[in-house]
């Protein structure tokens, strides 16, 4: 009785029935009604050798029989796959015989030291006896220990009471090698928890049942609802002990398994990754033929055309460069830009190579696919050091179109963010992207060039890169100023240090040079956002009452946003306005028509999401600046979904007003940037320069420009997942968006009115597939959800009289949205069994009400005019 494992009797053979089943259903699904199967046979057992220097170092052979393969939960005779087939049809010959073959474990005081199999034998088969080797495994005694079996080198921990082991094995430390990747932004990803127990009773010293269990449950980040959950059981139960074969005398365990069939090989334990292969799957080419119709630019808005985007790409995945490059070559104009989108978004070597083929640089006339390429680079989930140093040396060569050079190193930025967030900042690389987009910045001499540089750093937002920053937003003019001070925003308040804040209230409060409003107000927003001090706050407040009118209100409600919305430097304003007191209130109730404002769009169990909109104008009623922000969050993370800021200036003289004091010298501008999932795009120019102004003022249709258009690959998680009954199991969550975000300014002289307008129309599809492979079955789920929407934006100005009236309107449609689950068990035949349900509803539309002074004012606006919107110029 000195063992510390196990100890099987001499001259005995132990029968064992065994089980092995496989559920997948949604996580709070009972079982009863799961997609799954179940492999059951006997089980021998018998002691071959013992050594006889150390009782507790013992061979046993395990051996398989009587195999049966069958539904987890009963089926009606027309929905079950197995029906009228034996197991040797179900599993093929080859596969049952090697799955029969005896099986060899040395076990020492318990642990598996050795298993020894067949070398050739196929790995499905082999995974399976690992599964059922790997329940031999036990200590009996308390505590913790590492151990090695199918699902790698693991953290295990033993509870023993009398004749019961309890072992759970801790999933998440298991060492194995890992295959799949996570989206960049943890929002958008996916999460998984495992948990894995084992229940053993033993008699007379030897096992009398195993019970084992494992679950998986992966979620969905942004709705939890939307998840899915494996469980794989094993049950081991002896039915009889009969006499068996007696015990081989030797001295070595090696030389007994070598007598036994010399060809047994030592083998580990560990699971070998495998995937069966797909008998009847469409090439790419055919795949491409069934979806190409949905990928039309004008059905961009749907949701069929976002699901096809993804199913597009789970094929490029598998596809070969040549493949990849026949159907770039074969299509038509119409078409190029979604194929750019899918291709670029596989991000496999191989779509990568194929498309870099493709597009030439030096040709200007495919710009448009250029730029759905970079783009496509800048969302990209998981992006590689490959993709980096591509671009980068297309940086380095001729391109012949100036904004595809702008989007290209705005976009190398993007990708510096990602690869840094995952420690990747040191890559050669990341390292030769920063070094060039620095140096370059440093000696550019055209505004053009330095903002180019300074957008790419908006994206990177290296550390290294604020003093830099610094120096462009308080040296420069009032575009470069403005991109500076910005990028400075996107940074998280803990690198923002002292010479910043110095530099920000500096520019804020005009000591060395007179700014614009523009940058001062977003240098104000700076130091609010980044926990201020008492006396910053208390230098923003005093001043509120000397600024120009507009700029005045502005700050007015931007203080009063802070404190409605309970903002992280609330708290401090609060005390400030306290100890300021009442007789400063009169300072604080200037009238204008600027305003900023925020609130919550959806606010769930999962994510919420809110919108900020602020507007800034002249004081002679012309639009400085609205920017408009969406921005989702969990308990973790944040995600910048978009941001669309629409700037003019020296307009002034179309409607024979005054400038503001320090901006009569400006040019004539209109532009719009955006920000969409973190990454911001290079701006559009809606005029530039008074003339051009002029005659796109008359030739105006109304006609909005657009901003972005594609489809975007969001949610990209794959994930390979061993279970310990021997399957593989593998998970995916893919989301797509197609969007189409356009914007654009009218005037109406007549009227004395503008009106800026942004539209943003997005179809969203995501899909979950969780499956469980046995190479003779496979057993799954899949879940879609849909959504289709519009998200309008409209302000319009009256300028007849001051203070002039505003009116903003955000508006959302009425959304479809639709969700689907199928579970599905299928064998290699084609022969399936599926079960599906769904749901749609309609999301009622949405008007957003902003604040109770803008109602107001749409009522005022509404109500002075009859239909002046058929008489625009």
């Amino acid at each position: 009785g000195h063992t510390t494992g196990p100890s099987l009797n001499n001259d005995k053979l132990y029968k064992f029935a065994y089980s092995a089943e496989v559920y997948v259903d949604r996580v709070k699904a009972s079982l009863q009604k799961s997609a799954g199967y179940r492999i059951s046979s006997a089980v021998d057992v018998n002691l071959l050798w013992r050594n006889p220097d150390n009782d507790d170092d013992q061979l046993i052979k395990v051996t398989i029989r009587d195999v049966q393969v069958e539904n987890v939960n009963e089926r009606p005779a027309a929905k079950n796959i197995f029906k009228g087939k034996s197991t040797e049809k179900i599993i093929g010959k080859e596969y049952l015989e090697a799955l029969q073959r005896p099986m060899v474990l040395e076990l020492v005081r318990g642990k598996v030291k050795n298993f020894y199999s067949y070398q050739n034998e196929p790995v499905f088969t082999q995974n399976i006896k690992r599964g059922l080797a790997s329940l031999f495994q036990l200590q009996l005694h308390s505590g913790a220990a590492q151990e090695v079996d199918i699902s790698g080198k693991c953290n295990t921990t033993y509870h023993v009471r009398q004749d019961q082991v309890t072992k759970i094995k801790a999933l998440d430390s298991c060492e194995i090698e890992k295959q799949g990747f996570t989206s960049h932004n943890q929002i958008l990803d996916a999460s998984t928890k495992a948990t894995s127990a084992t229940i053993y009773v033993l008699e007379d010293s030897f096992i009398k049942s195993i019970k084992a269990e494992e679950n998986y449950v992966l979620l969905l980040n942004f709705r939890r609802k939307t998840g899915s959950k494996i469980v794989s059981k094993q049950r081991l139960e002896l039915k009889s002990v009969q006499a068996g074969p007696g015990l081989i005398a030797e001295k070595q365990a090696a030389n007994v398994v070598k007598n036994l069939d010399s060809s047994y090989v030592a083998v580990s334990l560990v699971a070998e990754p495998v995937k069966s292969k797909c008998k009847k799957c469409p090439s790419l080419s055919e795949h491409w033929k069934s979806i190409r119709e949905h990928m039309y630019p004008e059905k961009l808005s749907k949701a069929e055309a976002a699901r096809s985007f993804l199913s597009f790409i789970q094929n490029i995945r598998k596809a070969t460069k040549e493949e990849i490059l026949q159907i770039i070559k074969s299509e038509n104009k119409e078409l190029l830009p979604q194929i750019v989108d899918a291709v670029t978004s596989a991000q496999t070597p191989a779509s990568l190579e194929a498309i870099l083929d493709f597009l030439d640089f030096k040709d200007a006339s495919t710009s448009i696919l250029q730029e759905r390429f970079l783009y496509a680079c800048g969302f990209a989930s998981h992006p590689s050091e490959m993709l980096l140093k591509s671009l980068t040396d297309k940086f380095k060569g001729d391109i012949a179109n100036e904004e595809i050079r702008e989007t290209l190193v705005i976009v190398m930025g993007a990708l510096i963010r990602k690869l840094c967030d995952r420690e990747g900042c040191k890559l050669p690389a990341v390292m030769e992207a920063k070094r060039l987009i620095l140096s370059r910045l440093e000696k550019a001499k055209k505004d053009d060039n330095v903002r180019m540089y300074l957008l790419a750093l908006k994206n990177a937002l290296l550390p290294e890169a604020i003093p830099v920053l610094l120096k462009y937003a308080e040296s420069e003019e009032g575009p470069i100023s403005t991109v500076a001070v910005t990028a400075l925003q996107r940074y998280d308040p803990s690198f923002l240090t002292k010479e910043v804040k110095e530099t920000m209230n500096r520019i804020y409060h005009q000591n060395r040079k007179v700014h614009e409003k523009t940058v001062r107000t977003a240098a104000a927003a700076v130091i609010l956002n980044s926990n201020p001090s008492y006396m910053e706050v208390k230098n923003i407040l005093l001043s509120i009452g000397e600024l120009p009118l507009e700029m005045t209100k502005y700050m007015v409600s931007m203080i009063q946003d802070i404190l409605q919305f309970e903002m992280p430097s609330s708290k401090i304003v609060r005390q400030v306005l306290k100890d300021m007191r009442a007789p400063n209130y009169e300072r604080f109730s200037k009238t204008g028509s600027s305003s900023a404002y925020s609130g919550y769009i959806t606010r769930g169990p999962d994510v919420s999401s809110t919108y900020s909109l602020d507007i800034l104008y002249s004081g002679s009623g012309i639009l400085r600046r609205s920017n408009l922000n969406i921005h989702i969050f969990d308990r973790n993370s944040e995600l910048h979904a978009i941001q669309v800021v629409i700037e003019a200036q020296g307009l002034e003289s179309i409607i024979a007003a005054t400038p503001d004091e320090g901006e009569e010298n400006l040019d004539s501008f209109a532009g719009m940037s955006a920000i969409l999932f973190d990454v911001q795009l290079r701006p559009v120019t809606f005029f530039e320069g008074y003339s051009d102004l002029m005659s796109k003022m008359f030739s105006a249709t109304g006609d909005l420009m657009n901003v972005v258009k594609g489809l975007i690959l969001l949610t990209d998680h794959s994930q390979e997942i061993q279970l310990q009954s021997g399957p593989r199991a593998s998970t995916e969550f893919l989301g797509g968006l197609a969007i189409d975000i356009s914007g654009g300014m009218e005037f109406s002289l007549w009227y004395r009115e503008s009106k800026t307008t942004i539209k943003n129309r997005v179809a969203m599809f995501t899909a979950g597939n969780t499956e469980v492979d046995s190479f003779f079955v496979k057993t799954g789920m899949e879940t879609t959800l849909e959504v289709e929407t519009t998200l309008d934006f409209i302000s319009t100005v009256q300028f007849s009289q001051y203070p002039f009236l505003v009116c903003m309107q955000m508006d959302r449609a009425e959304s479809p949205f639709r969700r689907y689950v199928t579970k599905y068990e299928s064998l290699p035949s084609g022969r399936r069994y599926t079960a599906r349900r769904g749901k749609a509803e309609l999301l009622a539309g949405n008007e957003y009400p902003l604040h109770q002074e803008n109602s107001n004012m749409c009522k005022k606006v509404f109500g002075t005019k009859s239909d002046s919107s058929s008489n625009w110029f």
